[in-house]
């Protein structure tokens, strides 16, 4: 029998010495499973075992390590299993072994309770002192096809975890498959998921979901908000069959699906069906071992989390709690919080501490399903549980001014802008005193739709609230223009709000629940939390109290985030790690982010608008000194507007200079008076790859390509042995071209009329198309025509980032307008413009800026749009961020653009048609000039070659070596050289030439032996000279970074790849201290430049370039090591290879060690 009551001196299994003396072995907690609970019980407990009291010992069944089951359709996106991992790799790698051991791919089949141990299906047998069950659960399926049919049965799934999506994956690219139909059974939340998946797939033609229940997630909705994501389901071209079920499956002889039997005895044609119509407790491993479980499935488990047997608890899916089990992952996590807690913390040396109970979880949820925003908080079905009793009233109002409710009023032609009315059907003796009508005013502004708000009062008698006898009302709003819905419940005098579901539109979900929870009065209206107030911009928290819960899946509270800002830590990534919040479905991050900015500001470290330590001032006042003092090149503006007018800049300062100086003069950005202030892809003009070759993208304007000059591409592609993949901007990408070899590549195909996509710099990428009406029969517009159209007039301007755009020629919207920095949809009257969209990480929905415009005008709004933007725009902000910025939002750039409030509309044009006139193509003219040519040399002393990254193949196409999931640090040093350095010798290597000397800083790279070197010149400086290796992922790429200098005036390179940067004079790294480069002695002798060097053996010995070369078995052996034991590590390296942990700029550089593309 289990414990009812704990006691302190229970301590639910903890032994009493740990209150005294830390144990000298630690105990072993054995957890069995590797899911997302379970990993966030092994977290919890490593981070509270502060004592290392406890050994952690767990079994994943699964090849996997954990991964977010809540994002598992986007699995389907991009196929990596990696990118929905918890914890990378680095992670496992840095945990104590002696504390945490984790075996993956290997399943704990028995336990002997008595003796404490398990065994698993590799015949391990691991002893434990307390083992937590966190086994999860299964899909269930029903009666008429038993699991052994499965097996037999071609196209059956089920829709649970990695191998069930890639089963579902393999099994759609079937030829008999491909173009058919695929069936989910089941709408509840598994079964939207597993729909939206399949209706991703593009060998799917079609989809239809089976739904027992009249409308989709009747546990989560009521019938109007289930009706509402029925219609956004269907609109999606998704087919649903409501109040029907199957009954049987259609196979043939072979036992290959061919259709499914309904309830009605209609068959339905399908090529495969999907089932998600519930999950069941895996409590068998439980039930072998003799643990009670629960009538309905479920390992019993007391408010302790303890189970029928000692020493074993259970948490998660598995668990059964006063007989009931929860499929969500927030009452998982709080289980794992409660035991963590109570295994460390209720006896410490500081004191003891009351367990923690479970109490009954909050099964509120919000989440993204067939891309409907979804919502449900607190008692969300109170209201169906009390019979109604009284009137029910409707108000319409129009939601196009819904903040301007508040004021009564009427329409212009006298008609209601909304009303109350009595609706008697559930009371028939209301008193005719209470029927009235009221007036709205519209504010004299045309709406466009009407939907309706319905608040519902209950006679006190016979309804109760949140188990009392409160009466409650229900304050609820529809909306099936915008598939928008809203039920709020609250107490009959409005003061508490009870629970509620939201449809559509899911922004205020934090606040509301956090009222539900923490019972709070309310001191506004309760119309406000349909209607608002008018409020505008974004939300920053700053009405949340500290304990409110902002990340469900992790439990993480504002408080939480404050502290952390408080404790000094700047940087989201960072947060992250500290706090886990966003890394479970990623739904509160757009909350997080907001809030993590309001803190920074209020602890005083608020988020500087300077370029950076060299320029006290932001991009847009910068842009206005370089445009008024016509300022053109980089030493000049730092004599007029830098902090220090000697000062050598840094690698965001020079990069943001270089770019306003190419948006007002464009010119050409490899002269020499340019070239070094440009990042590497600018530099180069081309993307870097991680293996130090380079990408060749030509222009595809609209996406519009001839035979001709496709048969070029994949000549060229052959000749010099390039992957070669299509980008999602309808164009060609051709990756691994060395260096030198890009002048030569450019040339054939410039000679066959190709020009440079500018993939590399921050400009115009591409203008998306569909065929529109040059091919398509629905097509309105041109789509083609408009695409090319406006790629070839932005194409080569510099911006302060990329931009993308679209057009569609048809309100089908296949080219995806509306997720670029500027889209055209056409329309019968003309085109509708779209702004400030974009995807990645942080997508956002464009706005649509003007209707209906006539094509003769749209390049006029667009050339105001952007050259606006190049104006204002922060560094590196794309529009989307731009424009969430800009005061007054997107109303006041209409004002501004449309309506030229501000007079300045003529000036852009002018502005974007001068400098639309200054094009040139960067690669046609770097062909034909041999000066520029030489500086896409690889080694300025030699033609030699030397390969960087071993190449592999795969696909029948040649790829680098991968990187392994974690390099061990490394800190170089001359000492490690065999011989002294009063023994080395002056070597010439290269000439000042070789360099092409200016007024802003040069580099290059040299070859000696197999030890590559790099060579850097700085006005005033003189010439430094280094390793050209950057230690942190084994790249050859110094020479390509850029040249800067810090607070101190010390010169500093910034590795171009990830931003680590190291001085000059000694190679120390500035902004992480668990790196560090050789520097070289160099001179001048008339025009040679001399590097004092050892002999070449000597130094390839510690820096040659076949010792340090990544090759796969290489990434194979430090991914699963994590940096212990590598071979390819020199003994004179300072002290053995660890797993390295990160860090941060210390403040006395520029650096910043993130990536900006």
């Amino acid at each position: 029998m289990m414990n009812s009551t704990l006691g302190q001196s229970d301590c639910v299994g903890v032994p009493a010495s740990h209150a005294s003396k830390p144990l000298r072995t630690p105990k072993t907690i054995l957890v069995v499973g590797l899911g997302m609970v379970g990993i966030a019980f092994i977290e919890k407990i490593l981070n509270l075992d502060e004592a290392k009291h406890y050994r952690v010992v767990t079994c994943g069944e699964e090849t996997h390590l954990a991964y977010n089951r809540v994002a598992l359709t986007e699995y389907f996106q991009h196929r990596s299993v990696e990118k929905l991992y918890l914890n990378q790799v680095e992670w496992y790698a840095r945990q104590d072994p002696e504390h945490f051991v984790f075996y993956t791919g290997e399943q704990v089949t028995s336990m002997n309770t008595a003796a404490h141990f398990v065994k698993t299906s590799k015949g391990r047998l691991i002893n434990y002192d307390y083992c937590v069950l966190a086994t999860g659960s299964e899909s269930t399926l029903p009666p008429y096809i038993p699991p052994e049919r499965v097996a037999q049965t071609k196209g059956v799934f089920v829709y649970r975890n990695i191998s069930d999506l890639d089963r579902i994956l393999s099994y759609s690219e079937e030829n008999h498959v491909r173009g058919g139909r695929a069936v989910v059974v089941g709408g509840g939340l598994l079964g939207l998921e597993a729909a939206k998946a399949v209706f991703d797939l593009e060998t799917i033609g079609k989809v239809t979901i089976v739904n027992r229940q009249a409308y989709p997630l009747s546990r989560q909705l009521d019938d109007e908000g289930g009706e509402i994501v029925l219609r956004c389901i269907e609109a999606m071209g998704v087919e649903v069959l409501t109040k029907t079920s199957v009954t049987s499956l259609v196979t043939t002889p072979e036992g290959v699906l061919t259709g499914l039997v309904l309830s009605n005895d209609d068959q339905l044609d399908a090529e495969m069906v999907v089932y998600a119509i519930g999950i069941s407790p895996r409590d068998d491993l439980a039930r072998k071992a003799g643990l009670k479980c629960g009538v309905r499935g479920g390992i019993t488990v007391d408010d302790y989390l303890r189970t029928s047997t000692p020493d074993i608890y259970a948490i998660g899916e598995c668990a059964s709690w006063r007989e009931n089990t929860f499929g969500l992952i927030g009452p998982g996590v709080e289980m794992a919080d409660i035991l963590a807690f109570n295994l460390t913390q209720v006896q410490t040396d500081v004191g003891g501490f009351k367990p923690r109970q479970m109490n009954m979880p909050d099964l509120s949820t919000k989440l993204k399903l067939m891309g409907v925003d979804v919502a449900s908080f607190g008692d969300y079905f109170l209201d169906k549980r009390v019979p109604r009793g009284t009137a029910t009233r409707s108000r319409k109002v129009e939601d196009a001014q819904a903040d301007k409710l508040s004021r009564a009023g009427s329409t212009q032609d006298g008609k209601p802008a909304w009303e109350i009315k009595i609706d008697d059907s559930n009371a028939s003796t209301t008193p005719a005193s209470n029927k009235q009508q009221h007036i709205l005013k519209s504010g004299g502004v045309s709406l466009q739709k009407v939907s309706s708000i319905t608040t519902t009062s209950e006679d006190n008698s016979k309804r109760r609230g949140s188990g009392s006898n409160e009466p409650i009302e229900c304050l609820t709003y529809r909306d099936p223009f915008s598939f928008v819905y809203k039920k709020y419940i609250f107490t009959a005098d409005g003061k508490h709000l009870l629970g509620g579901m939201m449809v559509g539109d899911t922004s205020d979900y934090v606040k509301l629940i956090s009222l539900v929870k923490k019972k709070k009065a309310i001191d506004v209206p309760p119309s406000q939390f349909i209607v608002g107030v008018g409020k505008k911009g974004e939300d920053d928290g700053a009405d949340l109290d500290d304990d409110t819960q902002v990340c469900s899946c992790h439990n993480v509270t504002k408080g939480a985030i404050v502290a952390c800002v408080k404790e000094g830590i700047s940087d989201m990534e960072d947060l992250k790690c500290k706090t886990k919040v966003g890394t479970g479905c990623g739904g509160c991050m757009p909350l997080v982010t907001n809030l993590f900015k309001s803190e920074m500001k209020k602890a005083g470290h608020a988020v500087s608008n300077n370029l950076c330590t060299h320029f006290t001032m932001s991009r847009q006042e910068l842009f206005t000194v370089i445009k008024l003092r016509k300022l053109r090149a980089f030493p000049e503006v730092m004599q007029s507007a830098g902090a220090k007018p000697d000062s050598v800049g840094c690698e965001l300062c020079r990069p943001a200079v270089a770019s306003i100086l190419s948006s007002m003069y464009n010119e050409l950005v490899v002269a020499p008076s340019h070239h070094s202030n440009q990042d590497t892809n600018d530099r180069c003009l081309a993307n870097i790859q991680r293996d130090g070759t380079f990408s060749v993208v030509p222009r595809v304007a609209g996406g519009e390509i001839t035979p001709d000059k496709l048969i070029v591409l994949g000549q060229v592609a052959k000749k010099y042995k390039l992957y070669t993949k299509i980008t999602g901007g309808q164009r060609i990408d051709l990756f691994g071209a060395q260096k030198q070899d890009l002048p030569d590549i450019w040339e054939e195909l410039v000679n066959a009329g190709f020009e440079s996509g500018h993939a590399y710099g921050k400009a115009l990428r591409t203008v998306k198309s569909c065929v529109g009406t040059t091919w398509c029969r629905y097509g309105v517009g041109d789509s083609v025509g408009m695409a090319i159209r406006l790629e070839e007039r932005y194409k080569g301007i510099r911006s302060p980032h990329k931009l993308k755009g679209g057009v569609s020629g048809c309100t089908r919207e296949c080219a995806e307008a509306q997720s670029k920095d500027f889209g055209l949809i056409a329309t019968d009257k003309g085109w509708n413009i779209f702004l400030a969209g974009n995807g990645g990480t942080n997508p956002r929905h464009a706005t649509l800026f003007a209707k209906d415009v006539p094509p003769s005008k749209v390049i006029r709004i667009l050339d105001r749009f952007l050259m606006y933007y190049i104006r204002t725009a922060d560094k590196l902000m794309r529009t989307a961020r731009w424009v969430e910025q800009f005061e007054g939002g997107i109303e006041r750039l209409q004002k501004i653009l449309l309506d030229d409030e501000l007079g300045i509309c003529d000036e852009l044009e002018a502005e974007m048609a001068t400098l639309v006139g200054t094009y040139h193509d960067e690669w046609s003219v770097v062909v034909k000039d041999p000066a520029r040519r030489r500086q896409f040399r690889q080694f300025v002393n030699t033609d030699e070659r030397q390969q960087q990254v071993e190449i592999i193949k795969e696909r029948e196409q040649q790829r680098p070596a991968d990187w392994p999931k974690q390099f061990p640090p490394a800190k170089f040093h001359s000492s490690a050289i065999g011989t002294p350095k009063s023994e080395w010798k002056w070597r010439k290597l290269a000439t000042v030439q070789d360099l092409e000397l200016s007024d802003t800083t040069s580099s290059a790279a040299v070859k000696y032996g197999d030890s590559q070197l790099a060579i850097f010149h700085v006005p005033k400086k003189g010439f430094f000279a280094t390793q050209q290796m950057c230690p942190h992922k084994r790249a050859f790429v110094l020479d390509h970074g850029i040249v800067g200098d810090d607070k101190q005036g010390d010169i500093y390179v910034s590795c171009p790849l990830h931003k680590r940067n190291f001085r000059l004079s000694d190679g120390t790294c500035l902004n992480d201290m668990q790196y560090s480069i050789i520097s070289f002695d160099i001179r001048q002798e008339g025009d040679d430049l001399q590097l004092l060097l050892p002999e070449p053996e000597e130094l390839d010995a510690v820096i040659g370039t076949s010792k340090w070369m990544i090759k796969q078995a290489t990434a194979e052996v430090l991914s699963r090591g994590g940096g212990q034991g590598i071979e390819i590590a020199a003994d004179h390296l300072d002290g053995p290879p660890a797993a390295t942990t990160g860090a941060g700029c210390n403040g006395d550089s520029c650096g910043d060690s993130t990536l900006d593309w």
